[in-house]
């Protein structure tokens, strides 16, 4: 079975924890545990989030000059090799150094004429109090939103449309391999016609939503299962009101993106809802603890063709 995962920030670092090397080395070795389990019965995919580390980078870049520019396409290459280094180096421990474990920096592309370009949307970095906020804002020229009870800075997320370096990605599965790619949805980069009528392919200022492009990654990979690894057991309807109740099954139809979070749940479910819409694989929203019943479908929320409709089942408080 060819199967994708994308892991969730959290697999990466916890919001509690210190943006330091060694707490996500940690994490990332949990991680990697249920990981090598995939990797020993079949084909994996590994994608992963950036949000934090090119939110770090950007504010490492402001910091060195006025002057130097350090464009979100090339931080987002930046954290591709970081991040996968180090889910490389825990994976190949786990499962043997004899198995090929390689990370491939991944472009996106996505359409110039996006409208998300005008809207940023995409939480990147730290969160600031109100005044942190304000100098930020007034420095850098940087756009803020509320993510809780902090800001946080917001660049332009366009919809990804196809994943530039799926060829060599199926060549490394053919041989074997493990690959960790389209890292923070990849390096957003689009395409014009220029002289001669030749391609021209150039990075842009943005960041991909890495699960939507997990979604186009895995369906061009023609995958069987798509796994969107997060910090709860599965979606949730009525999230912490009294009809609370988790998802246990539903046909793409039957799922509306729009009815969840825009910043947490809502681009997982559209994923899930456009792969196993435009295919006829499985995609799976759960914990990766629980990684052996995401495979086995008895653990969080599945979405596939298959299914009926929508099946529900009420939780404490429901």
């Amino acid at each position: 079975m060819r199967v994708v995962v994308a892991l969730g920030g959290n697999a990466i670092l916890r919001r509690d924890q210190a943006m330091t090397v060694e707490n996500q080395r940690l994490s990332i070795a949990d991680a990697c545990g249920p990981l090598a389990r995939i990797a020993a019965e079949h084909e994996l995919v590994v994608s992963h989030g950036n949000g934090p580390q090119i939110g770090l980078l950007a504010l490492q870049a402001a910091a060195y000059d006025a002057v130097s520019e350090y464009p979100f396409d090339v931080l987002g290459a930046s954290t591709e090799g970081m991040i996968g280094y180090l889910i490389e180096q825990e994976l190949g421990n786990r499962i043997g150094n004899d198995r090929a474990v390689t990370t491939l920096v991944t472009r996106t592309e996505v359409d110039p004429q996006d409208p998300a370009f005008d809207a940023p949307t995409k939480f990147v970095g730290p969160g600031y109090s109100e005044d942190e906020a304000r100098v930020a804002t007034r420095e850098f020229g940087w756009v803020m939103r509320r993510d809780g009870v902090r800001l946080r800075r917001v660049v332009a997320s366009p919809r990804p449309l196809q994943i530039l370096e799926l060829r060599p990605i199926g060549w490394l599965l053919e041989h074997g391999a493990v690959v960790i790619c389209a890292g923070g949805g990849g390096v957003p980069t689009v395409r014009s016609v220029g002289p001669r009528a030749t391609d021209v392919l150039k990075g842009v200022e943005a960041v991909i939503d890495k699960d939507l492009a997990s979604a186009v990654l895995a369906r061009d990979l023609r995958a069987d299962l798509l796994v969107i690894a997060t910090d709860v057991d599965g979606v949730y309807l009525d999230w912490n009101g009294e009809h609370e109740r988790r998802v246990v099954s539903a046909h793409p139809d039957a799922l509306h993106p729009g009815s969840f979070p825009a910043g947490s749940m809502g681009p997982k479910v559209e994923a899930a809802v456009r792969f196993a819409g435009e295919t006829w694989g499985t995609a799976v929203i759960g914990s990766l603890r629980d990684i052996d019943a995401l495979l086995a479908g008895t653990a969080g929320t599945r979405v596939a063709r298959s299914c009926e409709g929508i099946e529900t089942e009420p939780t404490r408080r429901g």
